[in-house]
């Protein structure tokens, strides 16, 4: 039988492997600390890299992936430039508040911003000043439990990745991931605090995907975890799912309709925040991995092989086209096209003729 910290870095593992693929295995052999102080290698074509992540900045793209790459393209996705990174630690998710301003997060406890539209970003947050803050929360709070927690974080090193992040605002804006670490800032990112305490999450789970409507916010993860604020994050409390698995990808449907996909293509919808769960039926047993709205209001959901899906009319359908690599993100283009991020870059997949 797996013990919890066995169960935990399974899961992890294998969140990594839907996200990442095989390809950025080698990565890891080079130490954490090592990698966050050495910036990304420019390369030929970075489109072709392991891709994370992908947002608009105005009429721009700006995509995020392994080893510290970042690309932008002002053609929708036809030319590709890389931006200039202080780090070469994976970087798993990014957004934009704004035309100029946005911020990322990744391994090592990373934060990055940028205030140029992404050709340029500077280094907020790395997982030495994240265990530090960690410990500051928990020292004040007098649990020794998670005195205890902070410790550890601490002892092993800037190792644990960020997997999402959400601005509310330009000043307001959260960052969550491995072992339930969770961030707050109220400047932009110039002061972070933990905001774990406000969490039910007493095992540290992992923090897959945080999601906004309006001043709502939804975190999904490990071990069926769901959690709901309807308080832009000043509290949180724990929503019952029937599913205890893994779920990597959350999405809003509506001011009360939410969704939540995951491990073996578990998806299931609620249209009351959350008090009760109905399953939409999946044609594979196959892990999502990503997932998106379109202008048209067509939610596209990616899985760990490479299928492409539609949600409309509370039914999910696949769509007929000829697979994907293992995708890590999506994001909607123009009518009828996605871009796909993937262990082979990033790709652009019309959807217009595509038929279930």
């Amino acid at each position: 039988m797996l013990t919890v910290p066995h169960m935990l870095k399974t899961s992890l593992a294998v969140a990594v492997f839907v996200a990442m693929g095989a390809s950025s295995i080698p990565s890891q052999a080079t130490p954490v600390g090592e990698a966050l102080q050495r910036p990304a290698l420019q390369v030929l074509h970075p489109e072709r890299a392991v891709l994370l992540s992908a947002t608009w900045a105005g009429r721009r793209i700006v995509a995020v992936g392994e080893r510290g790459i970042a690309i932008y393209s002002d053609d929708g996705g036809t030319h590709w430039r890389q931006a200039k990174v202080p780090t070469s630690v994976s970087l798993t998710a990014v957004q934009f508040f704004g035309d100029h301003r946005g911020w990322a997060v990744g391994h090592g406890g990373v934060v990055l911003t940028t205030v140029d539209a992404g050709q340029s970003w500077t280094l907020q947050l790395d997982g030495r000043q994240v265990a530090a803050l960690v410990a500051k929360s928990a020292q004040a709070s007098g649990d020794a439990k998670a005195q205890a927690e902070a410790d550890r974080l601490i002892a092993s090193g800037p190792d644990k990745p960020f997997l999402d992040l959400h601005f509310l605002d330009a000043q307001r804006g959260m960052v969550v991931g491995a072992y339930g670490l969770a961030l707050t800032t109220q400047d932009g990112g110039k002061t972070w605090s933990s905001m774990g305490a406000r969490l039910d999450n007493p095992g540290g789970m992992h923090l897959y995907s945080l999601q906004s409507q309006g001043e709502k916010l939804l975190i999904a993860g490990e071990q069926g975890l769901v959690l709901l604020s309807l308080d832009a994050g000043a509290s949180f409390r724990r929503l019952k799912v029937p599913y205890d698995g893994t779920f990597f990808r959350a999405s809003w449907l509506g001011d009360r309709s939410l969704l939540v996909a995951g491990l073996r293509g578990q998806l299931w919808r609620s249209d009351d925040l959350g008090v009760s769960w109905a399953q939409v039926s999946a044609p594979v047993p196959v892990s999502f991995s990503a997932m998106v709205a379109d202008p048209q209001g067509t939610l596209w959901l990616a899985n760990q092989a490479g299928g492409l899906f539609a949600y409309t009319g509370e039914q999910l359908r696949p769509m007929a086209q000829s697979a994907l690599p293992p995708t890590a993100g999506l994001l909607a283009l123009d009518a009828g096209r996605l871009l796909a991020l993937t262990v082979q870059g990033a790709i652009v997949v019309p959807t217009a003729g595509a038929r279930p």
